[in-house]
């Protein structure tokens, strides 16, 4: 899978509130398809969708402990994902600066009084 495929399966996957939730969870400990099923109204095979396209993304990991399959919240696709944005948000802060400093610039124009030619 390509950088930009991982990228997309990442962002589709977080683009849903109910994985976004599981993720949530998963943050606190690993849990089982029915532990993570609990809180939502929805039947556990829709659950297994979710964890699959989950999986498929990267952001989880299926474990075997005897007869249960915890899952469990995997951090590389979050930090691609991360770093992807992270080349954003500088180029927005650096437009903002540019930005600050020109009202900045305007603003001290204005305070100052006109000269007569």
């Amino acid at each position: 899978m390509t950088e930009s495929e991982r990228l997309d399966a990442t962002f589709t996957a977080l683009a849903d509130p109910t994985r976004r939730a599981i993720l949530a969870r998963l943050m606190e400990s690993d849990a089982s398809v029915m532990e993570l099923a609990e809180p939502f109204a929805m039947s556990q095979p829709a659950i297994s969708k979710h964890l699959k396209m989950l999986e498929r993304a990267g952001l989880i990991s299926r474990g075997r402990d005897a007869q249960r399959r915890p899952c469990h919240i995997e951090g590389e696709a979050l930090k691609e994902a991360t770093g992807w944005l992270e080349q954003y948000r500088n180029v927005w802060e650096g437009n903002f600066r540019r930005l600050d400093a020109l009202l900045e610039d305007l603003q001290s124009t204005r305070g100052r009084p006109k000269r007569d030619n």
